[in-house]
């Protein structure tokens, strides 16, 4: 692995001020673009010349544009390609393949199911390795989401942030932002589908699991839920009949801050997670938390290529 190269994999590998200037990067790619009123151009260029493989095992709506997008306003161009049309859908090793693509593109983003693919290609490739998604993390995508904070609530300093439902990899992305930049973060979710204790031992910020779902969003800043279901997981309808009561309703969004904004990071499904009146509501940004992923991704490619 090259020494030099910078891999972005989890937000728990920046210290608070690296995570703080990254969101501020972020802010700066989206403000350039309204200034200079360019659709279609970033001034600086930083991707001029530059190649994005963007490899995917999971489908994907708002990764795979945002990051096509992202590059081609960055002045690079995008390989985009599934898993399954690379040799790695007959049995090449990443290993391997992350060495061959070393040789041919200038950094590569992975979307994935185990989080040791990415890792696996990253220790392998001297480019540097994107994290678009893995069952254990979903770093882009939070970043994206304390960004859209930032912006509709102007910092995330003293903020509350609930999340209803189950633990899963956007859940674990929240624990590492929370344990860097230090926020109250409460996790509402039933014992059978809370977050282990392993994930949050040892965090230095204000980490609670609570059951009361009337108590959990009280005061709340900012609400936050996520599919029941993640992508390749069967439905159930004992799961769906328990998380029932953490469903994101207009009672919860009621009893939180008068300003709560509304996070989900996409696709939803109406009325099992989150109710038509809060996603569609005056507290829902889930539509410019989906626009601010190609400014977060412009950002995260601008600090992996400096």
């Amino acid at each position: 692995m090259a020494q030099d190269k910078k891999d972005f994999i989890d937000l728990n590998q920046f210290s608070k001020e690296e995570l703080l200037s990254l969101l501020e990067s972020c802010h700066d790619r989206k403000n350039s673009k309204k200034r200079n009123g360019h659709a279609t151009v970033d001034d600086d260029q930083v991707g001029s010349g530059k190649i994005l493989a963007t490899i995917f095992e999971k489908p994907s709506t708002r990764t795979r544009f945002s990051f096509e997008v992202a590059m081609l306003q960055l002045g690079g161009k995008t390989i985009n390609v599934s898993m399954n049309d690379m040799q790695l859908g007959r049995g090449e090793t990443v290993q391997d393949t992350a060495k061959v693509l070393s040789r041919y593109v200038d950094l590569a983003m992975l979307r994935t199911f185990k989080h040791s693919t990415i890792l696996d290609f990253a220790m392998n490739s001297t480019i540097p390795v994107i994290n678009g998604l893995s069952n254990q993390s979903h770093p882009c995508q939070v970043l994206t989401d304390l960004m859209t904070v930032e912006e509709k609530l102007n910092s995330l300093d003293s903020k509350i942030f609930t999340w209803f439902g189950p633990a899963n990899n956007m859940l674990n992305s929240w624990i590492h932002a929370s344990d860097v930049l230090n926020f109250e973060l409460r996790i509402c979710a039933p014992e059978e589908y809370q977050v282990d204790d392993e994930i949050i031992k040892g965090s230095k910020s204000n980490i609670i699991k609570i059951n009361d779902v009337n108590e959990a969003s009280k005061n709340s800043n900012c609400i936050i839920t996520d599919t029941w279901f993640s992508m390749g997981e069967d439905h159930e309808p004992d799961k769906e009949k328990i998380l029932e009561p953490y469903r994101v309703d207009k009672s919860k969004i009621e009893k939180a801050d008068k300003d709560v904004i509304f996070l989900h990071c996409l696709p939803a499904h109406r009325g099992q997670e989150v109710e038509d009146d809060v996603i569609d509501g005056p507290r829902s940004v889930v539509w410019d938390e989906a626009e601010n992923r190609v400014h977060a991704q412009k950002a995260i490619i601008d600090w992996c290529l400096s």
